[in-house]
């Protein structure tokens, strides 16, 4: 096989799994394991990759402040929002006081919340429209109105969540690293989060695997403070970093 094939095939393995031993990647090329060594250290010098001990993880995507906008987002990863949603809300009980993020995935919660006694607060306009209309105890945060995914940001909605003690909260998160931890597009939901995780006992950040090895202009949070709540377990030592829970189909 030439050269430049086995690079291929080894950069499709991680990026479909993010992590791979040099055995498994020996096996996937069909060459010895010393030669994928070489090609591993060749890739990593060349930024493609990184060469950790035994294998190879796949590299940073550093995102900047770029966002899909709201009906975009809802079109990506369907099937995996709604996995982990199911996941997530099956995690509140009877008697929490829980805080719902804005976001696609967090907007899925509502479809399986069974009945309860918990009370939700949010800065999502539409997150408290569906929990209103199941007859819900919600309470909307007042503030600024960011119109491109219908939330509620800014000092007047920071001051009032610093009055509460939540006993969960259900974050979104545009990207997750092990270095940069959480990270998002926009500074005002980035004080909003962080302080939503200041402010509870347990916190849940629930991320489609697409999310993993991405950095986004501003990190809210260590991933060290939240159970990532996924719907595909990563590979290259989050879980050594964090409790990750996987959803099953």
């Amino acid at each position: 096989m030439l050269t430049h094939e086995r690079y291929r095939i080894i950069l499709e393995v991680l990026n479909q799994r993010d992590s791979a031993t040099v055995t498994e990647l020996a096996a996937a090329v069909h060459t010895s394991e010393s030669t994928i060594r070489r090609d591993l250290i060749v890739l990593d010098r060349e930024g493609h990759l990184k060469k950790v001990f035994g294998g190879a993880v796949s590299v940073r995507e550093i995102s900047g402040t770029r966002e899909e906008d709201l009906k975009g987002r809802e079109r990506l990863m369907a099937g995996e929002k709604r996995r982990i949603a199911c996941l997530a809300a099956s995690l509140i009980d009877d008697d929490d006081f829980v805080f719902l993020d804005a976001g696609t995935t967090t907007s899925c919660m509502t479809e399986f919340l069974t009945e309860s006694n918990a009370f939700f607060v949010t800065g999502s306009l539409i997150i408290a429209r569906r929990l209103s209309e199941g007859n819900r105890r919600v309470f909307l945060l007042g503030g600024r109105i960011k119109a491109s995914n219908v939330c509620v940001v800014g000092a007047d909605a920071e001051k009032q969540l610093q009055r509460f003690h939540f006993t969960k909260s259900f974050l979104g998160t545009n990207g997750i690293d092990i270095e940069a931890g959480f990270s998002t597009t926009d500074p005002d939901e980035a004080i909003i989060k962080q302080t939503v995780m200041e402010q509870s006992l347990s916190s849940y950040v629930l991320a489609d695997h697409s999310k993993f090895r991405k950095i986004f202009s501003v990190s809210f949070a260590a991933i060290s403070r939240g159970c990532i709540l996924t719907d595909q377990l990563p590979g290259g030592g989050f879980s050594d970093k964090t409790e990750i829970r996987e959803a099953t189909s």
